[in-house]
This record gives structure tokens, C-alpha cells and sequence, in this order.
């Protein structure tokens, strides 16, 4: 009897463990979206020395989970009127016919771009710039070319990682492999639309890892794998496959003098680009993890300073007030050789280490001071300007007018953007990441990396703060000062832009 009594509480305790877990998941996810359905293959890759004769068995798997996707924008164009008809020789034959203000007219703009389907559900992944300037996306599926409406999930610039979502279901989907033991020398397998070709192959090898050469102007988020796959207009946002068939990168850029392909192509590892795509799912934005300090890299010089075994680590410069860093502990002169586990090699390695790290996370830090190893913990912060994604100041929806300072994009200051432009902390304001040479921003002279400090004499406390200025322009000109670092010049000045509103 007692041992049916004990059998019957052990099976109740049992269900009733399992009812609290299902429960405290529930509540737990509540209010976010489901992760989509993917499919991770971590096993190693058979590395024998042998080489097949053909990879189309592989090739045919995994093509029709490659997409092509089409972007169309509108393009505003100010059309200034022929300098001839201010000159009165000229005038006595066309009269005053020409309007003051610049006429303008409105194009459409279509680019191509490749992307990967990773769930059945209709997720793809792509690069950023292919569609970061969309008014509309389309995604053809198949040899029939399927056509779908895409919507916007997310997208990053820093790491270049957008995520779409169709409308559809049961779709053939990439198996997502482990970027993390890719090797150099390893097989891999570009796929896109190159050149409007149709979807095409190119195979190479991985030509390095690791790397970190700027796509967007700011390191700290970059980690790219690095192929001699050929890697073409088109290509971007395609996957980079293995001979295994799985998903192991995103296409996103080249580096080139001739315009084309010269064996240096890159892409964002998927283990990257998954940690990016799943916080945008859930989220609608990447949060990163913030230190808190300036640092640099060790020299030979500085390891005999020091007092260093070698040149690995990364050298503390200052540690911001109220900083995370700060409330652990960490000091100028410090030597952080360890972050969570792993060994710091450079200021790269450490920023990318920080950046993948969610806000609010506990790391372990081991770092050289006056010759004696420490190991601290910190709690990591969310790094500063993150909160939202770019901000441009002309939107969707206020086509029909432009705003003060037309063309360009601004961002919030971080400090990886103040230590790679080294921009003094007493420098406040929203960062230009971008200038449409068509604009009156141009015309003024607003170049990208300008900071801007203050519009019309107000000051400027972010993008946010700088988009609502904009808004708020009157006035034939608006008096821009910036703060400038260029080779010859560093400091800040005054620009006029013209304030002409469309009709």
C-alpha cells in the first residue's frame, strides 16, 4: 500500500513539475513574437582530402530556397533651371518664362538584390543595404518566379543583416550550419542573381575569418568570412553555402578597384546573422551589450612597457563615469586579456565580444594590472543610440514634402562611433551617416561624419532631437553648425542649407 501511495505522489510530483515549466514558458513569452521554425546542423564538416567530381547534388538542394528580391524607391529629383536664362542675351529670346524656384520630378528606382528562405513559414534573410532605402520589396520564389509582397521585419547596418517575412507556407527552407567551425581553406558556394543573370553558382574557398576591413565606415560589429567565391552586383544578401548544403553566410560586399569581382568578397556569418534575426524578430531592434571604455591595441613597445608575455589583449585608455566598466572595477592602464571566456586578441575581437553580449548580462573579466592577473565581473549596459534603428529625415510618409536638411541621414553618437572618429566626449549632437548628392544638403557642403552640433542656433541632443528640428524649420536657410574632423581640419563650422519646401 505505502508503495502504491509513494508511486502516486512521484507520478503527481512529476505532472506537476511539468505544468510549471509550460507555464512559466508561457509567461515568459508572452508579448513576443514565436521564433520562426529553423534548422541547425552544428556537426562538423567531413574534411577528408577528397574532392567529388560534382557538386550538383548539393547545389540542387539548396537552390530553391534562393530568392530574388526586387526594391523600387522613389527618388525625388530638384531640378535646377539652365544657368543661360539668368543671362539677359538669352533672355530677349525666351523671355521670363523660367520659374525662381528649382522644378522637380519623381522617378521610380529599381535595384536586385538575392536573399535566403530560413523557415517554412516564410523568413528570409538578406543584406541591409539591399533594401535599406525600399519603398516596396518583392520576393520570387522558384524557376516559375512566384511573386510575393515582402514586409520589413528588421534590419541592422552594422552588421548589414535585414530580415523579411512573406506570406506563405511549407516553403523548401536553408538548414543553418555552425559559422564558428568554419576553417580557412574550407569549400563554400555563393548563390544569387548576379548581374540579373538568373540564379547562378560560383564556387571558392574560405579566404580568411574574422574579418573586419568597414563595410559601414565603424568597426566593432563586423566579423566577416571572408571568400574568393565570385561575388557580383546581384549577389548581396545570397546565401554562402558549404558542401554540406547548410547556411553558413550572407553575402554582402566586395572589395574591389575595378567596380567587379576580384576574388575579395565577404559575408556575415550566420551565426551572426541569426543572433541579429532573432532580435529583430522578437524585439524589432538588436540590443547591445555597452563596456564602457576607450581602448587600443598592444605594440611591441607597449608589451615591453607593461610588461607583457605578448601582444594579445587590449590596453584600457579611460573608463567612462558611471560606466559599467567603471562599477566593476576596471581602471586606465588595465590589460583585459580574457572576456567571458574567451581570449581577447585585439580591440576588435573585445568590441564584437561586448556587442554580441545582451545588456544586462553578467561577464567575467580577467585583465593584467601592475603585473598581477584580476578577475572581476560586469554587468554589461546597453550601449548608448541603440534604442532605435537609423533615422533618416525624410520618411515614407511625408513624400510630398521636404523637411530641413533633405537627403541626408543621421544617427545617435556611441562611443563606438566617437572612438573610431575620435570625436571628444564634449561633442554632442546626431551623426550624418549618409548625404544624397542630389540634395540641398549636399549643395550646402554636409558631408558624411559630420556631427551635428545645433540647428538654427538651438542645440542638438540626438537624431531624434535633430529629425523634430528639421520638422519644425521656417525660413528660406537653415544655419547648421558641425563639428568636423578631416585631414586638414578639425573643429567646428557654420553651413547654410536652403529650406525650400516642395510644392
Amino acid at each position: 500500500m505505502k508503495l502504491i501511495v509513494r508511486s502516486f505522489i512521484g507520478f503527481f510530483s512529476v505532472i506537476l513539475a511539468a505544468l510549471v515549466v509550460v507555464a512559466v514558458f508561457r509567461l515568459t513569452s508572452w508579448g513576443k513574437d514565436a521564433p520562426p521554425p529553423i534548422k541547425v546542423d552544428a556537426t562538423p564538416l567531413d574534411r577528408g582530402p577528397q574532392l567529388g567530381n560534382s557538386f550538383a547534388p548539393v547545389v540542387k538542394k539548396v537552390m530553391p530556397a534562393v530568392v530574388n528580391i526586387y526594391t523600387t524607391q522613389i527618388i525625388h529629383e530638384r531640378l535646377r533651371r539652365n544657368p543661360m536664362l539668368d543671362d539677359p542675351f538669352f533672355r530677349q529670346f525666351f523671355g521670363d518664362q523660367a520659374p525662381d524656384s528649382p522644378r522637380e520630378r519623381t522617378r521610380r528606382e529599381q535595384s536586385l538584390g538575392s536573399g535566403a528562405i530560413i523557415s517554412p513559414d516564410g523568413y528570409i534573410l538578406t543584406a541591409n543595404h539591399v533594401v535599406a532605402d525600399a519603398d516596396e520589396i518583392k520576393v520570387a520564389i522558384g524557376d516559375d518566379k512566384q511573386e510575393f509582397t515582402a514586409r520589413l521585419v528588421g534590419r541592422d547596418q552594422p552588421t548589414d543583416v535585414a530580415v523579411l517575412k512573406i506570406d506563405a507556407k511549407d516553403l523548401p527552407a536553408f538548414t543553418l550550419g555552425d559559422s564558428d567551425q568554419l576553417e580557412v581553406g574550407d569549400v563554400v558556394f555563393a548563390i544569387g542573381d548576379p548581374l540579373e543573370l538568373g540564379r547562378s553558382v560560383s564556387m571558392g574557398i574560405v579566404s580568411g575569418l574574422g574579418r573586419h576591413y568597414g563595410v559601414n565606415g565603424l568597426h566593432g560589429n563586423e566579423n566577416f568570412i571572408q571568400t574568393d567565391a565570385a561575388i557580383n552586383q546581384g549577389n548581396s544578401g545570397g546565401p554562402l553555402v558549404d558542401t554540406a548544403g547548410r547556411l553558413i553566410g550572407i553575402n554582402t560586399w566586395i572589395a574591389t578597384q575595378s567596380g567587379g569581382n576580384e576574388g575579395i568578397g565577404f559575408a556575415v556569418p550566420v551565426n551572426l546573422a541569426r543572433h541579429v534575426m532573432e532580435s529583430l524578430i522578437s524585439g524589432g531592434r538588436v540590443a547591445r551589450g555597452f563596456l564602457g571604455i576607450t581602448m587600443q591595441d598592444i605594440t611591441p613597445d607597449l608589451a615591453q612597457e607593461f610588461s607583457l608575455p605578448n601582444q594579445n589583449g587590449v590596453l584600457v585608455n579611460d573608463v567612462l563615469p558611471n560606466s559599467p566598466a567603471a562599477k566593476a572595477g576596471i581602471k586606465s592602464d588595465d590589460v583585459i586579456i580574457v572576456f567571458d571566456g574567451r581570449d581577447v586578441a585585439d580591440r576588435h575581437s573585445l568590441q564584437l565580444a561586448v556587442s554580441e553580449s545582451a545588456p544586462g548580462a553578467e561577464k567575467s573579466v580577467k585583465l593584467i594590472r601592475d603585473g598581477a592577473v584580476k578577475n572581476l565581473s560586469v554587468a554589461l549596459a546597453e550601449l548608448p543610440g541603440e534604442s532605435a534603428p537609423t533615422k533618416n529625415t525624410q520618411t515614407q510618409s511625408d513624400t510630398d514634402q521636404t523637411d530641413a536638411l533633405d537627403g541626408i541621414t543621421v544617427d545617435d553618437l556611441n562611443s563606438d562611433t566617437r572612438q573610431e572618429l575620435r570625436i571628444p566626449e564634449s561633442i554632442h549632437g546626431a551623426i550624418v551617416t549618409d548625404v544624397n548628392t542630389d540634395s540641398n544638403s549636399a549643395e550646402a557642403g554636409l558631408q558624411r561624419n559630420d556631427v551635428i552640433v545645433s540647428l538654427n542656433r538651438q542645440p542638438v541632443s540626438d537624431a531624434d532631437d535633430a529629425i523634430r528640428q528639421c520638422k519644425e524649420a521656417k525660413g528660406g536657410q537653415i544655419l547648421v553648425k558641425i563639428w568636423r574632423r578631416t585631414g586638414d581640419f578639425t573643429g567646428t563650422r557654420y553651413l547654410s542649407v536652403d529650406n525650400t519646401k516642395r510644392k
